[in-house]
């Protein structure tokens, strides 16, 4: 369409400088070829599979895969990464401490081998039931061979040797730590000391093993036999993967402090210049309880199936981050999450009472749009091409675009998808494909979502579903033969047991959540 609006820059929020820029691809592709899109090529931090993974490091996750669909959204061929850390590194991101793998082997009486598997499983599962489109999942044992040939390189300018193994010096690179800015009292107590070190900041390339010990996972290389440090996986992972440079880095702002400018460092030394990997760091923001920031080394966190097991759907957590900015602190509360899971059903009911009014227009293609089938994400140029959509929604098109494009606005477009789904006269097949599009952008599921899949059991629950429809069958009977004493103690019975009967509700009863 001649009038429609040109598309918003995609502006981002850079880590290095501190300022919002504009997007521009490493790789812009040709223009005009659908063969050859501009790509976005991304790296996120991802787990060390020795635990649990804890919500707090699944924020991470919904936030990387928010950019990745806004990303998708703006028209880029999207190559993400999210590298799994199977070989352990040390119970803090110092330089001396017990090796993660190691410890959790003892602690569940497993091979080191065998937790990497497990706990991989289990993040990759808790990421699907996120609606976390799958990425790349490279393993970091199988890419040691390419860090020690990457320590090799860098060996002569800008490392040193210890009995502990080989050490960077970070006066060897211009402008250490600027990602961080300063040495924060948090940075300065996560990095320990360690004999011969020169400079407190200094970090491993290798780790070799202590004369006399044995660890599961260790490798023969020119510093002797061991492991290689934490930070040298992700400059080697990253370059081997989506070349560098690369267009963002993103991970949680812990990793601003300490992980991340040395994985600069480490990128700079073997570039011979200021080349720092990607071009923009994006970090999001701490998950915090009332207790404080949630760590999985305090073996006090809570899981995702943590949540499911009190009867909260996983797409709750989703919809909590959502309502918040990925670079404000985002409190963690039972009554955040309920509120969070109310909204997720409203924008269900929703939908549904849009359907209702168009019954007959119901059809499969209707109430489930292609692209939701297939798992795909709209493209604006798409949504743009659509004038059904753009008959009955182009300011909100518009709007939803500079939203999303303003560094990943989500909050503001769950607002204008509240907005949409309120419109009384809103025509059934263009409102659902625009509730599809704005959907693959949040990731929350709503063309298949049903009301009924967010009832979830909870793990106290004695009562069971069977018992919950038959009580409500006697007080249907009851309530028939206006026995309302008999009506009245049915209900309360229910309640009693966590069961909300929802009276004229078709769905009937919920579970009732106690925040």
């Amino acid at each position: 369409m001649s009038d429609t609006a040109s598309p918003a820059p995609l502006k981002l929020f850079n880590s290095l400088t501190r300022s919002l820029e504009t997007f521009e691809p490493i790789h812009p592709g040709t223009e005009g070829d659908a063969n050859d899109p501009p790509e976005a090529r991304v790296y996120s931090c991802g787990p060390t599979v020795y635990n649990y993974q804890h919500v707090g490091n699944m924020r991470a996750y919904v936030f990387a895969d928010t950019l990745g669909r806004v990303l998708s959204f703006k028209g880029y061929k999207l190559s993400h990464v999210i590298n799994i850390t199977d070989v352990g590194h040390l119970t803090s991101d110092a330089d001396a401490g017990d090796d993660k793998m190691e410890k959790a082997a003892s602690r569940e009486g497993k091979s080191a081998w065998d937790i990497a598997r497990h706990y991989q499983a289990v993040f990759e599962a808790d990421l699907a039931r996120l609606n976390i489109r799958k990425p790349q999942h490279p393993r970091a044992t199988d890419y040691v061979a390419a860090m020690i040939a990457w320590g090799k390189a860098i060996e002569d300018k800008h490392c040193y040797r210890l009995d502990g193994g080989l050490y960077f010096d970070v006066t060897t690179v211009p402008d250490y730590g600027r990602l961080a800015r300063a040495n924060t009292d948090e940075g300065e107590g996560r990095i320990e000391s360690v004999e011969g070190k020169r400079h407190a900041a200094d970090f491993a390339i290798w780790r070799t093993t202590p004369p006399g010990e044995t660890r599961q996972m260790e490798w023969d290389s020119p510093w002797g036999r061991g492991a290689p440090g934490w930070h040298i996986e992700c400059s080697v992972m990253s370059a081997e993967l989506l070349g560098h440079p690369f267009d963002i880095h993103t991970g949680g702002i812990d990793h601003r402090e300490i992980h991340h400018p040395n994985e600069i460092a480490q990128n700079q030394a073997h570039a011979c210049g200021p080349d720092s990997g990607a071009r923009i760091w994006m970090h999001n923001n701490f998950l915090i309880d009332r207790r404080g920031k949630m760590s999985k080394s305090s073996g006090d966190f809570l899981t995702l199936q943590a949540l499911v097991d009190r009867g909260f759907h996983p797409l709750a957590f989703r919809m909590l981050c959502l309502q918040a900015h990925y670079r404000s602190e985002l409190e963690f509360s039972w009554e955040g999450l309920a509120a969070a899971l109310v909204r997720l059903k409203r924008l269900v009911m929703a939908i549904d009472v849009l359907k209702s009014r168009h019954a007959e227009l119901v059809t499969a293609s209707i109430a489930q749009p292609e692209t939701a089938a297939r798992g795909e994400i709209w493209t604006l140029k798409q949504v743009q091409g659509d004038d059904e959509i753009m008959a009955g929604f182009r300011s909100q098109v518009d709007g939803i675009d500079k939203t999303i494009s303003d560094d990943l606005n989500t909050a503001v477009a769950l607002v204008t998808l509240d907005t949409v789904l309120s419109i009384k006269g809103a025509t059934l097949g263009p409102a659902l494909k625009f509730v599809d599009a704005v959907d693959s952008l949040l990731g929350l599921n709503l063309a298949t979502l049903a009301r009924a899949d967010l009832r979830i059991r909870p793990i106290t629950a004695t009562i069971t579903e069977p018992e919950i429809e038959a009580a409500l069958a006697a007080r249907k009977e009851a309530r028939a033969a206006k026995d309302f004493a008999r009506s009245d103690a049915l209900r309360d019975e229910l309640a009693a047991q966590g069961v909300e009967v929802m009276d004229g509700d078709p769905l009937g009863w919920d579970w009732k959540l106690e925040a």
